[in-house]
């Protein structure tokens, strides 16, 4: 008879299998991915997961969750950190870049459009909007400054477009990361000083 599990033994065992999870689907894709690999990678079971999770859309679903949730951190960090408005927006995009770099898989998982048989969670909803929230709120402090005039929907979509490009351009190794950081800067300097009233 299996032992009862306490809520720390499933957090902890769902954490590794997540971990686990964004590296083999970022190594060999999600599709090719099985529920068998999964569980010989943690070195248990093949039916292991399912008393965890029940099948693998839902681990995919927690592994984007997750990535969502330590990128919205990354952003809410370097949002915090400054009070002018003009280098908070410098410095929410360097840390976006930053994420991109450093927790690459986790990065490419999040935008991957993912075919699956469930709709996302609301955790998954939630910690996106989260992220999406933080990319935002940076431009509405540029306009709430007076630094810039128009709509924070069209503005911090072109902030999100230039930063992408630039984190697609320095992942796809077009570009490097010193360069990104820089022509981000220039970047974010000239759209300011293009939407200045």
């Amino acid at each position: 008879m299996p032992r009862i599990l306490s809520d720390a033994d499933v957090a902890g065992f769902r954490t590794r299998l997540c971990a686990a999870a964004e590296d083999l689907f970022a190594e060999h894709g999600i599709e090719a991915v099985t529920m068998r690999q999964l569980a010989t990678a943690l070195g248990v079971s093949p039916m292991t997961p399912y008393r965890y999770f029940r099948d693998k859309d839902e681990i995919i679903d927690a592994v984007r969750t997750s990535a969502y949730n330590r990128f919205a951190d990354a952003l809410e960090a370097a949002f915090d950190t400054q009070g002018d408005p003009v280098e908070r927006s410098i410095a929410v995009g360097e840390a976006y870049l930053d994420f991109a770099v450093s927790h690459s898989r986790a990065y490419t998982l999040m935008f991957d459009i993912i075919d699956l048989k469930s709709p996302p969670s609301e955790g998954l909803v939630a910690a996106g909007a989260r992220a999406r929230d933080c990319q935002f709120r940076h431009v509405q402090g540029l306009i709430d400054a007076g630094v810039i005039a128009g709509d924070v929907s069209d503005y911090g979509n072109i902030f999100w477009a230039m930063v992408y490009g630039f984190a697609g351009l320095i992942l796809l190794g077009q570009m490097s990361p010193e360069d990104g950081r820089r022509l981000h800067r220039l970047a974010c300097l000239g759209a300011i000083a293009d939407a200045a009233p």
